[in-house]
């Protein structure tokens, strides 16, 4: 007999962070139940809604579980739904799902919890079904995207039930991760309390037999069904679970933190981690955007630490070189760490020639920080006593690739760990193969975009590309430069090619990329987004390109009555105060590159992209800011200004800039949860003659 609910000492709320969620009360709950019942968000949530310590002998007692989940619905669905074709959405929804399922099943971070997911579908023990919400749904159903509901009950018929914003993904339960918390109501405590669940638990059953007004309660698609079904192992899948725990509990012996409630390595960092060991601890990590690099390597700096080695960590910016240090300090104020600091307006290193002690071989724990630029500098290569006893950390990797940090790759080390999003340089096989060599490559597998979104590291998003037609003055002004630059590049190859040709064509391919990063419709595009779709309360990052136009965006949105912030390197106002400012009251806040690495807002909901470039690197990082996960934000919107010619003509000189914007716009699109985007994007291609399938994969370096 698993006992009783109302036998365990709840408290009524849960905050992680100050709680364990997890320990205290989701896996106490799980031992007595016989029955739990869930309304998650999406369906990639529930293949972690097991609590998986519980699950042989929840399952062993006849437990049953029912989940309700609710797709990602376009703009173009939910209007569908309005006007009452919830046939088609429908449709479009369950090969989604059965997409998202197959994607689940290839991935290695996710692959064993869907197996044992499909085996308790198949074997009756969770149902699930599908909630579609059109804007003209009951305000408290729309809720379900926000407000989590959970019904644990027994087999006495005592019940717990909670709400509040808790994820059972591992971000939403581990240390480590998203800030939740859960209000729990028990049976027995008050008549009040007791009204609650029994409105709590009316509610669910409505929402589950399709009772509940302006909202369509379906069956799982049956093409998504079919495809989880077919990964069931009805026989192993207990072995499976045991598999589970075993890694979830190595990931507590290997953390980078001492603290009380310290964070842990979440399953793709602890899998990295010991790749990465495997391989002599060298190679690149290759995981997207706001999914933990920086505490992968923490984990692997106490490590060298322990082995009585010295650290030395380079990053590209100063304002990633407070951000480090910060970090730094928290984590290791358990060892009394001696930190250097090199570059960023730090000069001890050189001024008291302290960086040839701090990098010899020590007993006492130390650690270099230091900037690329600073690093990359004679007397700091000259000063530094070299070995196997260095441990060298790159954040950003990538940026040791150009000709100016590439001689920090001089430095004889021993352990080396890379860290990028994007660690190959677009068109720069040079820099490329420079940082491989010497890192050792990627560790396999890379932690992807997809990735990142299905194990609830990052937020799902949908994606909507906005032209921009070029103005006569500018089309003009672009196919002189077109022409200028074929005719460069034909003489390029010739006897009579003048020695600096390539700076002359660098030049030009500068000149014409501009056209297209400033071009004057951007600021009605940006009008017309934002007047369109912008709701007070929402969260709006607007990205320009340069100050001009940062200011001629700022000045159009006021002039229609949106109150929008600035935020950027040369502002005049506080920028910590802005930032706290936006988040505690949302708004629109317009800014330039400073964003584009090291700033992170995770309650970023929304952003306009008006700054092109066709760097790979750089949309990447605009786009990881607007998917950091966060309380009730369940999707995040990307709206990217695309711009195309104002002659539309194959083959003619604007085409170029067609195949630039695509390039970034369907590395946006592939990603996203409306296959609309790349819908839309097929056909700017086709009006050009451009073959979409190769521009997603080769991207284009932006030469500026």
């Amino acid at each position: 007999m698993a006992g009783r609910l109302t036998d365990l000492a709840l408290r009524p709320a849960y905050h992680k962070g100050q709680d364990d969620i997890a320990q205290e009360f989701y896996l106490p709950c799980m031992e007595k139940a016989i029955r739990y019942d869930r309304a998650v968000g999406f369906f990639n949530s529930t293949a972690f809604i097991i609590a998986w310590p519980s699950l042989k002998e929840f399952v062993r007692r006849g437990g049953t579980i029912r989940v309700l989940c609710s797709p990602a619905l376009t703009p173009a669905d939910i209007e569908a739904l309005d006007e009452g074709y919830v046939a088609r959405t429908e449709e479009a929804a369950g090969s989604r799902l059965r997409d998202e399922v197959r994607a689940m099943l290839n991935n290695p971070f996710l692959s064993k919890p869907t197996r044992v997911l499909a085996s308790l579908v198949a074997s009756g023990t969770l149902s699930l079904k599908v909630v579609f919400v059109g804007t003209r749904s009951e305000p408290k159903h729309r809720r379900l995207f926000h407000d989590k509901l959970g019904i644990f009950r027994d087999a006495g018929g005592d019940a717990v039930v909670f709400k509040g914003s808790m994820n059972e993904t591992w971000a939403g339960l581990s240390a480590d991760g998203n800030i939740e918390s859960v209000d729990v109501f028990v049976t027995g405590i008050s008549e009040r309390e007791d009204e609650r669940i029994r409105e709590e638990i009316a509610y669910f059953e409505a929402l589950w037999n399709g009772e509940y007004p302006s909202v369509a309660v379906r069956e799982f698609p049956q093409v998504a069904r079919e495809q989880l079904i077919s990964a069931a192992d009805p026989t192993n899948w207990p072995s499976l679970v045991d598999e589970i725990c075993s890694e979830m509990e190595a990931l507590t012996t290997i953390s980078a933190d001492r603290r009380k409630d310290p964070r842990v390595p979440r399953p793709h960092q602890s899998l990295a981690l010991s790749e990465w060991m495997k391989r002599g601890r060298k190679g690149i990590l290759e995981h997207a955007t706001g999914s933990g690099k920086t505490f992968t390597a923490l984990c692997a700096m106490r490590d060298a630490l322990q082995r009585g080695e010295t650290p030395v960590v380079l990053v590209p910016t100063e304002l990633l070189l407070k951000q480090w240090e910060d970090e730094i300090k928290s984590t290791f104020q358990d060892l009394n760490l001696h930190v250097l600091l090199c570059g960023g307006g730090n000069t001890t290193w050189r001024d008291d020639r302290l960086l040839g002690p701090w990098t010899s071989k020590s007993d006492t724990p130390r650690l270099v920080l230091a900037t690329s630029p600073t690093a990359a500098a004679e007397d700091f290569l000259r000063a530094v006593r070299q070995g196997d006893h260095l441990f060298l950390v790159a954040d950003e990797v990538h940026s040791l690739g150009s000709p100016e940090h590439r001689k920090v790759l001089q430095l004889k080390t021993g352990a080396r760990l890379g860290l990028s999003a994007t660690p190959r340089r677009a068109r720069d096989p040079v820099g490329t193969d420079a940082i491989m060599q010497y890192f050792g490559g990627i560790v396999p597998p890379p932690f992807t975009l997809k990735d990142a979104i299905a194990a609830g590291t990052l937020t799902p998003y949908m994606y909507f590309p906005h032209t921009v037609r070029l103005t006569d003055q500018e089309q003009e002004e672009w196919n002189r430069l077109s022409t200028d630059i074929s005719r460069l590049y034909a003489q390029r190859g010739s006897m009579k090619a003048a020695p600096d040709i390539d700076s002359r064509i660098d030049l030009l391919l500068i000149k014409r990329a501009r056209i297209a990063k400033r071009a004057a419709g951007k600021k009605d595009v940006a009008i017309d987004v934002l007047r369109a779709n912008y709701h007070l309360g929402q969260r709006w990052i607007v990205y320009c390109e340069s100050r001009t136009q940062l200011n001629e965006i700022l000045q159009a949105l006021r002039n229609i009555g949106l109150d929008a912030g600035e935020y950027h390197s040369k502002m005049t106002g506080d920028r910590e105060q802005t930032l706290r400012r936006f988040e505690i009251n949302g708004g629109i806040l317009v800014s330039i590159r400073c964003l584009d690495e090291g700033v992170d807002i995770p309650s970023v909901s929304h952003a306009l992209i008006l700054a092109s470039s066709k760097n790979p690197r750089e949309f990447i990082q605009r786009r990881g800011r607007v998917l950091r996960r966060a309380s009730n934000k369940p999707l995040a919107f990307v709206h990217d200004a695309i711009v195309v010619p104002s002659a539309l003509g194959q083959n003619e000189p604007g085409s170029a800039i067609v195949e630039g914007e695509l390039a970034r716009a369907v590395e946006f699109g592939r990603s996203a949860e409306n296959p609309s985007a790349i819908t839309d994007l097929e056909l700017i291609a086709q009006r050009f003659g451009l073959d979409l399938g190769r521009l997603s994969e080769e991207g284009v370096e932006d030469r500026e």
